[in-house]
């Protein structure tokens, strides 16, 4: 898997071949970059990290500090080992589930969140992440396809994937 675009395009992170969580497709990775274009987060937190592609290629676009959240403790062994290649910003490692993460505080400009589809819902993950979402912040959650009728979204389609983009009130 390699990073798409920005101080570390090209770079190569490490995976393994039996994978625990399901990657996103680099089409679907680029789609959402372009729509956080400009790219002006500096604090993200990646929920669900699995490889933590989208924590590595929100750095490589200038965040300055990502935390990974990955219940599986190998995998969250490669994210530090892909993090130390690729120095710079500061990394926050955190081995445990997402939702108990989110009972914790923070304050993030930029939440992502990539759950196995029948593990968790958008409502449920974005109630539990108003307070710890700074103003004008964005959350984007990668889910299968599902009507979600609610003010302040953006959706985008992929196959039987879609990404949901809600940004906190200023």
């Amino acid at each position: 898997m390699n990073i798409l675009a920005g101080q570390f395009g090209g770079r190569r992170i490490k995976t393994v071949s039996k994978l625990p969580y399901r990657p996103i497709k680099s089409r679907v990775r680029k789609s959402i970059f372009d729509s956080l274009m400009p790219f002006r987060f500096s604090m993200v937190l990646d929920l669900f990290s699995g490889s933590g592609i989208l924590g590595f290629e929100a750095v490589s676009r200038g965040a300055q500090s990502v935390t990974f959240v990955e219940k599986h403790g190998p995998t969250l062994r490669l994210i530090k080992q892909n993090a130390a290649a690729l120095a710079g910003p500061s990394y926050t490692f955190k081995n445990c589930g997402a939702v108990s993460f989110l009972r914790r505080s923070g304050s993030f400009d930029l939440i992502f969140a990539d759950p196995p589809y029948t593990e968790v819902s958008f409502h449920s993950i974005k109630n539990n992440i108003k307070n710890m979402l700074k103003p004008d912040g964005i959350f984007c959650m990668e889910m299968k396809k599902e009507l979600i009728d609610e003010k302040n979204i953006r959706v985008k389609h992929y196959g039987s994937t879609q990404i949901v983009f809600w940004r906190a009130a200023a």
